[in-house]
């Protein structure tokens, strides 16, 4: 798959992710996808998300945490089947704390589709914590 293909796949499930569009999140995905949050309870991982409906489940769990989230500033390097995207989280928690993070995503690409999300984001705490 070429990066600009790539690179199309990758627009296509940000703006996705942006919109708050599950089905065109799974379109963007491998039916085996695999998704590894940041946060959560599995040691080393966070949380380790399998397949098309934990994951439209998911997402509609973080909707309701987190019901203003964008992603803005990308950069996309590639890695042959991996690629790396970087980018900042902005938003708003439920109970109205913000989001301003810096975060990455490695990403491997199969059979034209997303097959696996790795996600990673700056934990901000401390006096400059928003």
């Amino acid at each position: 798959m070429s990066n600009e293909v790539t690179l199309g796949l990758l627009k296509k499930l940000g703006k996705a992710f942006n919109a708050g569009d599950v089905e065109a999140v799974l379109e963007c995905v491998t039916d085996d996808f695999e998704w590894i949050l940041a946060t959560g309870p599995d040691a080393p991982h966070g949380k380790t998300v399998r397949g098309r409906d934990a994951v439209a489940a998911t997402l509609a769990e973080r909707a309701r945490d987190i019901p203003e989230l964008r992603f803005s500033e990308t950069e996309v390097m590639y890695a042959g089947d991996r690629v790396i995207g970087t980018y900042r989280a902005t938003g708003r928690y439920a109970d109205g704390r913000p989001i301003d993070a810096r975060g990455c995503d490695v990403y491997v690409i199969r059979d034209g589709k997303i097959a696996r999300k790795d996600s990673y984001w700056k934990q901000i705490s401390g006096g400059n914590a928003r």
